[in-house]
Parts: C-alpha cells; structure tokens; sequence
C-alpha cells in the first residue's frame, strides 16, 4: 500500500498570527510526521496551481475574479471571519490544484491512498462567497474532476469537521453522482445543514446531514458511522471516498464542543478506511 500527499510551504503564507485558522495547525501535523518517522512510509506527489477552468468547476467566474484580484495585495478581510494575505490566492490554487492530482493519482491507480495538507481550507466556500476561513472549495472541486475528467458515477463525500461543509453542499447539492455527509454541531456556524437537508432535483437523497448537540462524544459518532453513515454508504456503494478532516471536534477546541477524544477522531479514520477497502478498492483521500 502507498499512500500519496500533498505538501509545499506556500500553504504556510496563508496565515494570521491572531487567527484561530492559522499556519500553526499545518506546522503541528508536519512536526508531529517528522517525530514519528512517517515521511519515509508516503510518497510525495508535486504541488500543481488549479486552472481556472478547474475552480469554475464549482465556482462562478465573477468569485473566481475577485478573488484573483487578491494576489499581492496587502492582507486583510474578506469578512469578518475570513482573512487573506498577499499569497492566499496562490495558495488556495495550489491547494485545489494539488488535491485534484493527488485525487486523479488514487483513482487511476498510482497510489493506494492520500492525504492533502492543504491550506487554506474550503468546506464553506460556496459558488460566490468566501466564508468560514475558506476561499476554494477544495474537496468539491476534487469530486466534480474525478467525475467529469475520469467518468466517476458514484463518489462519496464525508465531512467530519464539527462545522457543517455547507459550501460543499452548495455546489454538489444537485449532483445525484455525488453522496455528501455531513456530521456537525447544531445549531453552530454556520447554522445549516439540517436533518431534512437531503439535496435538491435527482440529487433529492444523496445528501445526509447528521446534525448533533453539544457534547455529543465519542459514543456517538462510533453508534452514527456503524449504524448510519456506514449502511448508507454500502448502498450508494461508491467508486471513490473524499474525506474533509477538520478536527475541530476535539474536545479540547475552543469554538465547539462536539467532546471527541483523540481515540474518537482515530475511530472515524479508521472507519473510513476500512469503508473504503470494502467499497472501493481502498480510494480514499483525506483533505485538511
């Protein structure tokens, strides 16, 4: 088994010292690697700037303009939760570009698997809006290129991150090729993703929204991707699995209180994995 991934250090200058989304969270993954000797075991796979053709995707062209019209510019707010730099648009490119890549390598085969440490994140972008500390929509933009440049039929989204991925939704909510789940804190920002939030036109039921209280621990989320998450992947029974790993339900975080343990994240890894070699072949990419 080979597991690809993505890194390069321009994901670090896309940062705000004083922001809860900064370049302290990729620095921590990449030393926490390097002390446990992982590098060795995963294959790199080169970074690539997404075209514009890619982000149009999922976005619209005027989004796409103004975000580009960002490039080396001072830093500032696109919203009050959502920051850029001089290099964020560049880095948001790379991002997508790269996860595209790494994603194409898995389903043609090259590598088993992979994981994205990509910056800036995405789940909240939508077709014309930058929110939620996200410019691209990263994963999104992932599953409509394995559809459309390598004729998926089936894939499957999961979304983890205690906030629900309602850009994610947004673009891929009447995309009947696509499953999207996901789990989150309700009510919490971004304040959708309600249970009866199951897509829209064919797509009606390939969306899942699992909305969950406060303090919904690890229990939980073993009792949901058994019972629920899992059963219905089994019957869309998906070509390829897209993961967006936000770990802000940790217990430890201080804008939720989902309450997983470090055990409960491992638990829900370890369950994806184990759907992906079930269901397909083992194609599963995780995206930070």
């Amino acid at each position: 088994m080979t597991t690809g991934y993505v890194y390069d250090p321009l994901f670090l200058e896309h940062t705000h010292p004083r922001h809860p989304e900064s370049a302290a969270r990729l620095e921590s993954i990449l030393q926490a690697i390097e002390s446990a000797g992982l590098w060795q075991h995963l294959q790199q796979i080169p970074g690539r700037a997404a075209t514009e053709a890619e982000l149009a995707l999922g976005h619209t062209p005027a989004y796409i303009h103004r975000i580009a019209q960002t490039d080396g510019q001072p830093a500032g707010y696109l919203n009050p939760d959502t920051y850029i730099t001089p290099r964020s648009f560049q880095a948001a490119r790379l991002a997508v570009g790269s996860l595209i890549d790494l994603t194409l390598a898995v389903v043609g085969g090259d590598l088993s698997n992979g994981f994205a440490f990509v910056r800036p994140p995405g789940h909240h972008a939508t077709p014309t809006q930058a929110m939620g500390f996200c410019l691209f929509s990263n994963v999104a933009l992932a599953a409509l290129a394995a559809q459309q440049m390598r004729g998926l039929q089936r894939i499957a989204v999961v979304d983890f991150d205690v906030h629900h991925g309602n850009g994610t939704q947004a673009i891929l909510n009447d995309n009947p090729a696509v499953f999207f789940c996901s789990s989150h804190q309700y009510p919490h920002y971004p304040g959708t993703g309600s249970l009866t939030d199951i897509g829209s036109g064919a797509a009606a039921g390939t969306k899942m929204n699992i909305p969950l209280p406060v303090g919904a621990g690890d229990e939980t989320f073993r009792a949901l991707y058994r019972q629920v998450l899992g059963p219905a992947l089994r019957r869309f029974k998906p070509q390829l699995l897209l993961v967006s790993a936000g770990y802000d339900a940790h217990r430890q975080d201080p804008l939720a209180n989902l309450s997983l343990s470090l055990a409960g994240l491992a638990l829900i890894s370890q369950t994806l994995v184990s759907l992906a070699d079930e269901l397909c072949a083992g194609r599963i990419v995780f995206s930070l």
